[in-house]
């Protein structure tokens, strides 16, 4: 072979690539992924297993797997308010093949309760997809004197009461959630932590403590059970799994609304095009009415939407986060 030869190959075999990559500009060429996905993909939990968390990573796990055809393997890393497992995946390699179930704890919150986090959510996670939103419930006891959301006001007014609220910890969303409240109503109620909602619902429906803020996927079956008796939600709107309970918003507090959420997030820097594409494929399990009411029994509203959107919220959280985190001066390390 002549090198005339040889050179004319060559430039056809440079030709070609170039046509197979859709006539891209170097630059972009060299961000294009590989057949993506090759391989089983990690979803990890950054909270216990058992929990509404994990769960509904195994719920997205299957469709996904059959989706992109290859095994989404659920992994627990639980620590530090899900900290230790978002940051693996913010400080992991970007090639969307570990994902994030994202909580408005480790991707809004805890940068401003944790002075040591080890990672920028803002920076170090792309966000993929919001997943859902979990109104929270004030509720008490169905033994407590207590009947409905103007008697608790009133409850928690009179000086002569001890009114205490209950939370599955520090700086989760049952405590801010509720500290938030507390803001706007301007009225002072005791803040009792516990190691988990489970303890804390425990004790509410014991009458050890006045109420609690929880999250209405958690407290769902005490209260259709006649345990605990719900007064309102903390959404906009109400609920469709407690319609005839009203939204602190109709009663006095317009435009109050806080809800606990999760997401689906990656490193920061993973190629647009498999973000594109994982953004896709949630969209269209969250499309499905059979998924969309497993989703809801476990008390979700069942979102989706595009990165941008999911960021937006991400963004508008942390803000309000920090305002309310700050104001109250609440560390947790």
């Amino acid at each position: 072979m002549t090198m005339t030869t040889r050179a004319f190959l060559a430039a056809t075999a440079a030709a070609a690539a170039t046509l197979a990559l859709g006539g891209l500009p170097a630059a972009a060429q060299a961000q294009q992924p590989d057949a993506w996905p090759s391989r089983p993909i990690t979803f990890v939990v950054p909270y216990p297993p058992g929990g509404p968390t994990d769960l509904m990573a195994r719920l997205i796990a299957t469709p996904l797997a059959q989706r992109l055809k290859v095994p989404v393997i659920v992994e627990n890393k639980a620590g530090a308010g899900g900290n230790i497992g978002a940051g693996q995946v913010a400080k992991g390699k970007p090639d969307g093949y570990t994902l994030l179930l994202a909580a408005s704890g480790n991707l809004a919150a805890n940068q401003f309760l944790y002075a040591r986090l080890g990672f920028d959510p803002l920076k170090d996670l792309a966000p993929v997809m919001q997943i859902s939103r979990f109104p929270l419930v004030l509720e008490v006891s169905a033994t407590s004197p207590i009947r409905s959301f103007q008697d608790y006001v009133a409850f928690a007014k009179d000086p002569a009461n001890r009114a205490t609220f209950g939370s599955a910890s520090n700086g989760t969303p049952q405590h801010l959630g509720a500290e938030l409240f507390k803001a706007q109503a301007k009225i002072d109620i005791s803040h009792v932590p516990y190691k988990g909602a489970g303890p804390a619902l425990v004790d509410l429906m014991g009458g050890q403590i006045t109420s609690m803020f929880d999250i209405l996927g958690s407290s769902l079956p005490h209260i259709k059970s006649g345990k605990l008796r719900p007064l309102a939600v903390t959404t906009k709107t109400r609920s469709p799994l407690l319609p005839d309970v009203p939204a602190i918003s109709e009663l006095g507090y317009p435009g109050f609304d806080y809800y606990a959420w999760h997401g689906v997030a990656v490193a920061a820097g993973t190629p647009r095009p498999i973000v594109t594409r994982l953004n896709a494929e949630l969209n269209a399990i969250f499309a499905e009415p059979a998924f969309k009411a497993k989703w809801q029994e476990i008390g979700s509203e069942a979102v989706a939407g595009t990165p941008e959107q999911f960021d937006r919220v991400i963004q508008s959280e942390a803000r309000r986060m920090e305002a309310l985190i700050k104001g109250l001066n609440i560390h947790l390390d």
